[in-house]
């Protein structure tokens, strides 16, 4: 075990823990929406997780605790990066909050009060996808203008079957959520699997009408 000390706080972690999952295990919450408890690699995704370390700013999904690691959390300089990556997101999210499955269990509401940002931001020009909805995977429905792009749905697809169903296509503002299959991959069948659907933190995915979980 090592001591580091975040925000004026001692904490003892095992050395080489995740410093994200440790913050978060001892009550320091810190933004974020990409991150799996005890990923191999972090995804480091959503760029909400920023730190300070020695002055500087660090993602602290990738950053390793280690003896007398110093960390700050709650910087004038943290902040402001939190809150403009948070803007991006929802530049390209549509805010339909009572319309919503996720409403109340959204991780966008709990990150907006903490970081006391409204989801309607004055002065933001939003840039949503048409079609929002996309049905090309055989078994799942994606709501692109929900989805936050955490990867999340791709990295617990990978963990559970050697091989995500699921992947990122596109670039930029049209990056978008799609199915993957290559001709040679094994066919896919459902196998009453809805570990994306159940780790998406905004509910942007859901099974098709007549398929059974």
């Amino acid at each position: 075990m090592v001591q580091i000390l975040v925000d004026n706080n001692i904490i003892e972690a095992e050395n080489g823990a995740n410093l994200l999952q440790t913050c978060l295990e001892n009550g320091i919450y810190i933004p974020n929406l990409c991150y799996l408890n005890d990923s191999q690699e972090p995804f480091a995704a959503c760029r909400l997780c920023f730190v300070e370390i020695d002055g500087h700013p660090v993602a602290a999904c990738t950053q390793k605790v280690s003896e007398g690691l110093q960390v700050q959390t709650d910087t004038s300089a943290v902040r402001s990066l939190q809150k403009t990556a948070f803007r991006l997101l929802l530049s390209v999210h549509e805010i339909k909050c009572k319309e919503c499955s996720a409403n109340k269990r959204c991780d966008l509401q709990r990150i907006a009060k903490f970081l006391k940002v409204g989801l309607k931001p004055k002065g933001l020009e939003i840039r949503l996808k048409d079609p929002g909805l996309d049905s090309g995977h055989p078994y799942l429905i994606v709501d692109q203008n929900r989805c936050v792009l955490c990867g999340k749905c791709v990295q617990v697809c990978l963990q559970k079957h050697g091989h995500s169903y699921l992947t990122f296509a596109k670039r930029g503002f049209d990056t978008v959520i799609s199915g993957y299959i290559e001709p040679d991959d094994i066919p896919l069948t459902f196998s009453g699997c809805t570990l994306c659907i159940d780790i998406c933190p905004v509910m942007a995915i859901s099974l098709k009408e007549g398929i059974k979980s």
